[in-house]
């Protein structure tokens, strides 16, 4: 009589082979369509092209502003005279709604730059104040024409319904002639 002879337990049998090239299979196939669906979350070139913007304020002299876009949206640069900047630093901050000093709200050693985002804190109209001619309000800074929001030269609210000063973007100075916004 023979023995009846036992299994060898030499290595990986085959079942074993199959589902590891299954599972290896899924997770390959797992990846391949992970991949699209990342890389659709990423931003458009478009979209990053407008993520930050460069402007030359060497033309702005003091006490004048200009209007530009930022995401579009207007964002004002002004240039602040030292009699604005005075006015601006005689204010108590404690007695604001949305207490900042102008020193919060622009760059060390460039207080004279003041760059804020153009939307009325109250409702998003755009204030007046930063073209020539028009309204500036009786703080000599900005009016909001839709519900009266006046802010002062710092673009801090002074009187009206908007709760918050006009927003500053982060920016930064690339030189003494360019500033980036974003």
């Amino acid at each position: 009589m023979t023995e009846p002879t036992e299994p060898h337990d030499d290595g990986v049998r085959r079942r074993d082979f199959i589902n590891i090239a299954a599972i290896s299979f899924a997770g390959v196939g797992g990846i391949a369509a992970l991949v699209p669906l990342i890389s659709q979350m990423s931003a458009s070139a478009d979209v990053l092209a407008e993520s930050s913007t460069e402007v030359d304020i060497s033309a702005i002299a003091p006490g004048q502003a200009i209007k530009t876009l930022f995401r579009k949206q207007p964002v004002f640069v002004r240039n602040l005279t030292p009699a604005e900047i005075a006015a601006a630093d005689a204010v108590n901050p404690a007695t604001l709604r949305d207490p900042q000093t102008l020193e919060q709200r622009t760059k060390a050693g460039k207080t004279n730059w003041l760059i804020t985002l153009g939307v009325c804190t109250h409702l998003g109209c755009v204030p007046l104040g930063a073209g020539p001619g028009e309204v500036r309000g009786e703080f000599g800074g900005y009016f909001c024409p839709c519900h009266g929001s006046v802010y002062d030269t710092a673009a801090r609210i002074r009187k009206g319904p908007a709760p918050k000063n006009l927003e500053v973007p982060p920016y930064e100075f690339s030189s003494d002639t360019v500033v980036k916004i974003g």
